[in-house]
């Protein structure tokens, strides 16, 4: 029993840092979660004392996992889809909730890191974001060091090329910008939407099981979509780093929106409107049904 807890003890001083990696090489917590159990349960098998580094021995499994799982969704030919986000409720944080937020990484980089193939995404989590070095990832996607270095490369010029905006690092100001973005929605008006929106702005909607995803691009299209009339409640929640909404239609979760904030201005809008998803989210999170009306336009 000591030595087990003993084992155990060492684990969770590496989790926090294997849960982060999952995630990014996933983008799903609940998966990520599962190969980091799936760690344990090797460790708990093999023989410890004759682990030297038990941090890279957890990253090598944990990664092996995520590749294996990432390889499984192509086999599938599984759509693409917006990331499963990391959803809490917009208030005092806890202290697993604070341990959530640190594991997340934004909902923009997680789009682009899901068009990487398998080997160049855990090539460049694992070098880029960990600092693992490429003579350890190429034992881990079977290829020479030097293929690793070039899977990363690849990767890299991808993520930097996508150009994500860097989201306005304080919470309270991204919730004011979101919050005067629906006060112009719900007036209908359209002037100061066009002030609160980025020229660039893009609205990107995914509808869930049927893979369809719609990409609205221009402050003006963006700005008469937002000033159209609305119905449904929402609760303000945090989704991984930005500020977000919680839509439920008739007490039942429907969608949740999440809005990057950078320089006083709204630059991208993700919406995720597959209820058995949003569902997922929201219990997961222990959010409540939603008391806030959703701002509709007036008249409408």
């Amino acid at each position: 029993m000591e030595e087990t807890e003993w084992l155990a003890e060492r684990f969770e001083q590496h989790r926090p840092r294997l849960r982060a990696a999952a995630y990014r090489m996933l983008g799903s917590m609940a998966e990520a979660d599962d190969a980091v159990q799936d760690a344990w349960l090797r460790l708990c098998r093999s023989d410890a004392d004759q682990i030297d580094n038990l941090g890279g021995w957890l990253t090598t499994v944990v990664a092996r996992e995520c590749l294996h799982t990432l390889r499984s969704r192509r086999q599938r030919r599984e759509e693409s889809r917006l990331p499963e986000p990391v959803v809490i409720l917009d208030s005092d944080l806890d202290p697993e909730q604070e341990a959530l937020l640190a594991d997340s990484v934004g909902l923009a980089l997680l789009v682009v890191l899901d068009r990487l193939s398998p080997a160049e995404r855990l090539a460049f989590v694992l070098h880029d974001m960990f600092e693992l070095p490429f003579d350890e990832i190429a034992g881990i996607v079977g290829r020479t060091p030097a293929a690793a270095r070039q899977l990363a490369s690849r990767a890299r010029r991808r993520v930097n090329g996508a150009e994500i905006p860097s989201p306005d690092p304080d919470l309270v100001r991204q919730r004011q910008v979101v919050d005067a973005f629906y006060a112009a929605s719900r007036a209908g008006d359209f002037d100061a939407l066009v002030q609160i929106l980025d020229p660039d702005v893009v609205l990107t909607s995914d509808f869930g099981a049927d893979g369809q995803r719609v990409v609205v691009r221009g402050v003006v299209a963006v700005a008469k979509q937002a000033r159209g009339p609305h119905s449904g409640r929402l609760q303000p929640v945090l989704v991984n780093d930005a500020v977000g909404a919680l839509i439920s239609v008739d007490d039942q979760p429907f969608g949740v929106l999440v809005f990057t904030v950078a320089g006083d201005r709204i630059v991208a809008i993700d919406g995720l409107r597959d209820p058995e998803r949003v569902r997922q989210f929201a219990d997961a999170a222990g959010i409540p049904p939603p008391s806030v009306t959703l701002p509709a336009r007036e008249g409408s």
